[in-house]
């Protein structure tokens, strides 16, 4: 397996297929880089270099007790970058790996960086707050450190019908897409996936957002039952500078899998572009 090891020590496993310029994935929670499957394998295919690592904690990285925070995931990102020293490259991230990128460009900067893409993404900032309205209340996120703490397995199991929008009337969710997710799930460490939550929904990635000086792609489903686009994606593309905003109508929040040909196709044209 490749791995690179973090300043602390901890082993970050990461994929990296194909030759040319290097699009590097960073993934959502609780899932690993095996989310990116499907666009890995298409770009690698059309002539890119497709790194995406897992998450400290998260698959099949080190799950150290200390350092799950946003911070440090970015400091993490920021060493594997660096480590296979990749420049003019292509960042793409889903829903808490939406709020990775910008927070990597937040601390480490965009010289490395051509364009970025969030997907289903997290930022701004997913938390009600007096100068939030529009986000969720802090019961939610208990409620999914709850579910975590009894009895992940099952909370995992049953928190991928909404992820993939299983539960809307004539869904087309296959059982291995939602067995995969609880795969996935399972494959991270419990104590680094319930810190995680905290950095998701807390976390004000504003700042960060307003440091992106690349030219930015923003994808989101209408229907996403996860992350509202509401209070993400539709201030996101307010703040960053000249971003433009895509929205797949009835699309879940796992849209890089039940829309995977029209993710593709809108990346291979965004990263043409």
């Amino acid at each position: 397996m490749s791995t690179i090891t973090s300043k602390d020590g901890t082993e970050i496993f990461y994929k990296d297929w194909g030759k040319g310029q290097a699009v590097v994935f960073s993934h959502g929670w609780p899932l690993n880089a095996d989310a990116w499957d499907g666009q890995m394998l298409f770009l690698a295919n059309q002539g890119y270099r497709t790194i995406a690592h897992d998450r400290r904690g998260h698959g099949r990285s080190g799950q150290p007790s200390d350092g799950n925070d946003m911070d440090t995931y970015a400091d993490d990102l920021a060493a594997l970058i660096e480590k296979l020293d990749l420049k003019d490259i292509i960042m793409i991230g889903h829903s808490t790996g939406g709020g990775e990128v910008a927070h990597y460009i937040g601390r480490h900067g965009t010289a490395r960086v051509a364009k970025v893409v969030l997907i289903g993404a997290v930022p701004p900032l997913m938390l009600k707050t007096v100068s939030n309205p529009g986000g969720l209340p802090l019961e939610v996120f208990d409620g999914i450190r709850a579910g975590v703490a009894a009895d992940r397995s099952q909370f995992f199991k049953d928190l991928s019908a909404p992820f993939y929008g299983a539960n809307r009337p004539d869904a087309k969710v296959s059982q291995g897409l939602r067995d995969g997710f609880w795969l996935q799930g399972m494959q991270g460490g419990i104590k680094a996936e319930f810190e995680c939550i905290k950095q998701f929904s807390e976390v004000d990635y504003t700042e960060d957002l307003k440091k992106i000086d690349v030219p930015t792609l923003i994808v989101h489903g209408d229907d996403d039952q996860i992350v509202p686009i509401a209070a993400s994606a539709l201030l996101s593309a307010k703040i960053v500078k000249n971003a433009v905003l895509k929205i797949y109508p009835g699309a879940p929040h796992g849209l890089a899998s039940t829309h995977q040909d029209q993710l593709n196709a809108d990346l291979l044209a965004f990263i043409r572009s």
